[in-house]
């Protein structure tokens, strides 16, 4: 924790901040309990009565990423114990993690991670300036002095910073503005998922602790949106006990601060990450003790519901009928001097941006399905059917291109109703509303893959094939269509009550909550466990308002002005058959059409982990900023080094290793002639050889032959997309064979993420279906290139010029080599890192 920290965070403080904690735990635990049976109640009743809303016309996927990995590459991470910047290898699994490995080989050959992230609550900032900006309001009064170093200094011009209000900061960087994007598509999609981390599945634990926070918070008069109900349990419970702790600290401890401005700042940050790790740790096991109590008396409360529904409906109906004449005509005057008029514009606000992101979804889906189509006119087989049904397959967690999706919600804006309503932020609506999108794409392509799947059988030849592409795809988005206005729907009435109803609450309590204690004794005492004054209160006042939110919802669905359907328009059954297709077993296109065997190792089963994002990664040359990584191994020995220990004696040029940095990318870009063009950077394209003279001489190393990349012998390119187009290991190498630099560094793509190569042409036949845009990114255009090409995004098996052909592979000498690319120490046990562990979040 650090000496620093120690100091503020004595023993006494410590027990204030346990006895602190212990206190809001243990009246929210309170109103956990009480709302635990209330959505027990609610659950068994919803599930006798059964009163759902229309049948979903696209199927649901049950799995959507098992044994998939979101993305990975490497970039830069700010080490703050030692000040320095450090490469390291992110993975992005199936659970949006953010995992950083040492190296690649380290998290090929499965040892442990250095550092283990869970994003929710956190902000992507792409600017060091906005960084510094929430830095200096969190500490007010301590504001670093014009031309004094700031807090962070970054070696790149594309920082990466995870900023979070109570737990550490993460800091990274990268070389490229479009290696910055895809990072941070990347990022944002990592937030987003964490964000969303209560389980809808559960419906009774959800909607129990929402309700439970909520009316903890409405105890304290704090009504409207919390921008922090993010993230498990857990990590909400803890943002709750910081809300009220971290305010107190910061008046007692800000001014006991001692040093310049910068180091005050990264003091108080290291204390709040400490603070909040301690809280973090103490509310787990008391929520866990609270969650195995309700679920030990579970089943006798809910064999009471069960037995006496009947009376406890008519008791609640009493209740209510009571609270409603005395609370109904107060808040319908509210209603209509306050909200009526405003209802239609928050409407309006939100329909907008939403319905333009899901129109984005339905054009990224019809693109990236018709491209498939006209590739498959031109290339044909089914063998490209399937490499583009695996990428297909999971287009809906492609940050990348789903990007253009996402960012449509950025234009929702409720000026001057965000202050009346008392509005903190929207980013809670623009979460959901993209979450929403997410599921809808994914829904559309699962249907399409299914009914494709049941096709497969009965088609006679190519055309057949595309003939019945394009009939699945139209039956697929008159489903989508649907679909998505019965959602956007539903998201609009949500949207809608969630802004007005906490403003009418605050309005009425001064007249009305006092009141509601007289309500108490109409409950009988066997039902009070089931039936609360305070929640049949909100539901009246709720019924006060949900008419004319169903109104306006109503009229906008009749204007037809964003494609919404009508309630009357109910789609009964048109597919009897296709929801038994999709309990069937998930399809595996690559398992069942590719011919592969079934058993893997499971060295090489992590090594080939298939990806939903493209990633154009190096291998076997080292990467500019890899600092004095190719220095390491000596020619001839396949063994790595150890890196030399620094002289502690000696004061290195720069804090922050930035000057190292820069000095190294200088003599990158100069050193030994190597063109421009043929630089490697963090997500370009291997290096091609630059004669067959240099590899020779590379060559001549005793006893290893040409070098043999990993493609050539089966290991298989971690940073190639699993279906590429061309195999790797139909590259051509070996003596001889020389390979032209790329004309760009980067794909000539609009978005980064496709993998159409700027120096290729795409011999396609015009075909009758409609143009695609072509501001949307796709991974399905591919080139009909010849065998001696290597496949978009993959690497050239042969080393880069200029590199050491002494690495003799492992499947030669049966020894672990680390490659070039990446730090070449040998590893070491993670009990010790350079970097403390953030909050170890169980993902």
């Amino acid at each position: 924790m650090g000496d620093v920290v120690s100091t503020h965070l004595d023993e006494g403080r410590r027990q204030h901040i346990a006895e602190k904690t212990g206190k809001v735990l243990g009246e929210f635990c309170q109103c956990y309990k009480e709302q635990y049976g209330v959505a027990l109640f609610n659950s068994v009743r919803y599930e006798i009565e059964g009163n759902g809303g229309p049948q979903a016309q696209l199927l649901h996927r049950k799995v959507p990423l098992e044994d998939h990995v979101i993305y990975s590459g490497n970039l830069f991470q700010y080490i703050e114990e030692n000040k320095k910047w450090r490469n390291r290898f992110c993975v992005v699994p199936h659970n949006y993690g953010l995992v950083l490995y040492e190296n690649k080989l380290a998290y090929e050959r499965d040892l442990p991670p250095r550092l283990q992230v869970n994003s929710a609550g956190y902000k992507i900032l792409t600017s060091v300036d906005q960084y510094l900006e929430l830095v200096n309001s969190s500490l007010p009064g301590v504001t670093p002095k014009s031309g004094h170093s700031p807090i962070l200094k970054c070696p790149t011009d594309f920082p990466l910073i995870l900023w979070h209000p109570y737990s550490r900061h993460y800091y990274f960087c990268v070389m490229t503005g479009k290696e910055q994007e895809k990072w941070r598509a990347v990022f944002q999609d990592c937030v987003r998922h964490c964000n969303n981390g209560i389980s809808e599945d559960s419906k009774v634990e959800a909607p129990a602790f929402t309700d439970a926070v909520r009316m903890y918070r409405q105890a304290k008069e704090q009504y409207g949106t919390w921008d922090m109900l993010c993230g498990n349990e857990t990590q909400v419970l803890s943002n709750l006990v910081m809300e009220e702790l971290l305010p107190e600290l910061r008046t007692t401890i800000g001014p006991r601060l001692k040093g310049k401005a910068q180091e005050r700042q990264r003091t108080w940050i290291q204390i709040s990450d400490a603070v909040y790790r301690m809280v973090y740790e103490q509310t787990k096991a008391q929520y866990d003790a609270v969650m195995a109590k309700c679920e030990q008396e579970r089943p006798q409360m809910e064999s009471t519901i069960r037995t006496d529904m009947d009376q406890i409906i008519t008791s609640k109906e009493h209740l209510a009928s009571k609270i409603r004449a005395f609370v109904l005509p107060k808040a319908e005057i509210c209603v209509r001097n306050h909200v009526q008029p405003y209802i239609s514009s928050i409407l309006e606000a939100l329909m907008t941006p939403t319905s333009q992101g899901f129109a984005e979804v339905r054009e990224v889906f019809f693109k990236e399905v018709t491209d498939m189509n006209m590739n498959i006119v031109n290339e044909g087989g089914l063998e490209k059917l399937v490499e583009y049904m695996e990428k297909l397959s999971h287009l809906a967690f492609h940050p990348v291109k789903m990007q253009s999706c996402y960012e449509k919600m950025d234009q929702l804006k409720l000026e001057g109703l965000q202050q009346r309503f008392d509005v903190s932020s929207t980013s809670v609506f623009k979460q959901r509303a993209q979450i929403h999108m997410r599921q809808q794409m994914d829904d559309a392509v699962y249907t399409f893959e299914t009914l494709l799947h049941q096709e497969l059988g009965k088609l006679q030849g190519k055309d057949d094939l595309c003939k019945s592409i394009q009939r699945i795809l139209e039956r697929v988005l008159k489903k989508y269509d649907y679909d998505s206005s019965t959602v956007r729907k539903k998201f609009f009435r949500e949207a809608l009550l969630q802004i007005t109803i906490p403003f009418l609450l605050k309005k009425l309590a001064p007249t009305c909550k006092g009141e509601l204690a007289k309500f108490q004794e109409l409950i009988f005492e066997d039902f009070a466990s089931f039936i609360l004054v305070e929640n049949t209160y909100e539901e009246v006042v709720l019924q006060s308002v949900m008419k004319d939110i169903m109104q306006a919802v109503k009229e906008a669905a009749v204007q037809r002005k964003h494609n919404l359907y009508r309630d009357s328009m109910v789609m009964h059954n048109s597919d009897p058959n296709l929801h038994l297709l999709g309990e069937g077993i998930p399809i595996d296109w690559g398992e069942e059409y590719s011919g592969q065997p079934e058993a893997e190792p499971e060295a090489d089963k992590r090594r080939r982990a298939k990806q939903v994002v493209s990633v154009i990664q190096d291998d076997e040359g080292v990467l500019p900023y890899e600092v004095g990584a190719e220095a390491l191994l000596q020619p001839g020995s396949p063994e790595p080094r150890e890196p030399e220990e620094p002289n502690p004696g000696v004061v290195p040029s720069s804090s922050d290793g930035v000057e190292e940095i820069r000095e190294v990318l200088a003599k990158e870009s100069l050193g030994d002639g190597v063109k421009a063009e043929e630089r490697l950077t963090n997500g370009t394209d291997a290096t091609r050889e630059r004669g067959a003279t240099e590899e020779a001489v590379a060559g001549s190393v005793p006893g290893d032959g040409p070098c043999q990349g990993p493609a050539s012998e089966g290991h298989g390119v971690h940073g190639a997309t699993a279906a590429s187009p061309v195999p790797a290991a139909e590259v051509p190498s070996g003596p001889g064979v020389t390979r032209a630099a790329p004309a760009s560094p980067m794909p000539a793509s609009p978005v980064p993420g496709a993998d159409v190569p700027s120096g290729a042409s795409v011999h396609h036949a015009a075909p009758a279906s409609p143009k695609p845009r072509a501001d949307v990114p796709s991974e399905a255009k591919v080139p009909c290139a010849t065998p001696a090409s290597p496949a978009p995004g993959a690497e050239t098996p042969s080393p880069p010029a200029g590199t050491a052909c002494h690495q003799p592979s492992d499947k030669e000498t049966g020894e672990e080599v680390a490659p070039a690319g990446g730090e070449c120490s040998p590893p070491q046990p993670m009990g010790t890192t350079e970097s403390g562990e953030g909050v170890q979040t169980e993902f």
